[in-house]
């Protein structure tokens, strides 16, 4: 049986590739990461263009005087508040119920979309970004604020995590972004969140969110974990930092691989790094028609 979720959450996160989660982080937890992500956008003031630490918004014309902070690289490397987020020992057992108990750590970040126009995130599949040897792989968001339909709440597409290896690509290179031939905008479904909710999805489901249309702010903290035995395609990298990586659970050395399609995301744009950098070779963004209000 699981140790957090029910066996219905369990069910409708492998039937639609998505789920939320009310309540997963106590008032004061995210009083800490409120107080810690205002902190890191005043020290955005201090750069001009983007770092190992921040990207910042250069289109929307950030500035000391009008930080435009779009997302804070590896937060849990710089905060200890992140780290301990990242290890919350309930998040795990939520994930222990949904792709076992040998997890490892993947990535971290918080993505910041500023009020009246911040930056959206065009339809994508994490899978379409690092594919792996199995998709026993997810993406928790922790809800910082409120997440609405006016600021931009995270929307999937249900079942799209059992589709094929969505291309990625434009003119042969590597964009981050599906053709919106490959959405279906009708079935599409928000996931709303209060503070302290998280929302986890399949790392091949579909997957974007709008810019925030309305005046209050919309923090994000995403996180990725891992089953232990899901090697990336693209090779792991230093075997003790990789072992390092593992928040519960015993690591192996031996790949799981069950058939899931395959991608590779290259070719790559030159001298791009976050998510948005990479959609901003798009010829044209999937909310062409959004607007600052």
């Amino acid at each position: 049986m699981p140790k957090i979720l029910t066996q219905k959450q369990v069910d409708q996160y492998n039937r639609d590739g998505f789920i939320a989660v009310k309540g997963v982080f106590t008032p004061d937890e995210v009083k800490e990461l409120q107080n810690v992500t205002d902190e890191f956008v005043e020290k955005s003031r201090e750069v001009a263009s983007h770092t190992e630490v921040f990207d910042v918004d250069l289109k929307a014309g950030h500035s000391a005087e009008t930080p435009k902070l779009r997302r804070i690289k590896d937060p849990h490397k710089h905060h200890a508040a992140y780290n301990r987020a990242m290890r919350n020992e309930k998040l795990l057992d939520i994930i222990e119920d949904l792709i076992g108990p040998d997890i490892r750590h993947h990535h971290t970040k918080l993505n910041n979309k500023a009020p009246g126009g911040g930056a959206q995130v065009e339809w994508h599949t994490d899978w379409g970004f690092y594919p792996a040897t199995n998709d026993d792989i997810l993406e928790i968001g922790v809800a910082i604020d409120p997440m609405t339909i006016e600021n931009g709440a995270l929307m999937v597409v249900p079942g799209s995590h059992k589709g094929p290896a969505y291309d990625h690509h434009e003119d042969g290179v590597f964009v981050g972004a599906v053709q919106m031939s490959d959405v279906d905008m009708d079935a599409a479904q928000s996931i709303l969140l209060e503070e302290g909710d998280v929302s986890i999805h399949h790392v091949r489901a579909l997957h974007g969110s709008a810019p925030n249309m309305s005046q209050n702010s919309r923090r994000l903290l995403l996180m990725g974990y891992a089953a232990a035995d899901a090697f990336p395609i693209g090779g792991f990298g230093d075997w003790n930092v990789w072992q390092s990586n593992m928040l519960r659970g015993e690591g192996s050395n031996v790949p799981r691989f069950n058939g899931a399609p395959v991608r590779v995301a290259e070719p790559r744009p030159e001298n791009k790094g976050s998510i948005f950098e990479i959609q901003e070779e798009l010829s044209m963004t999937h909310f062409e028609e959004a607007k600052p209000t």
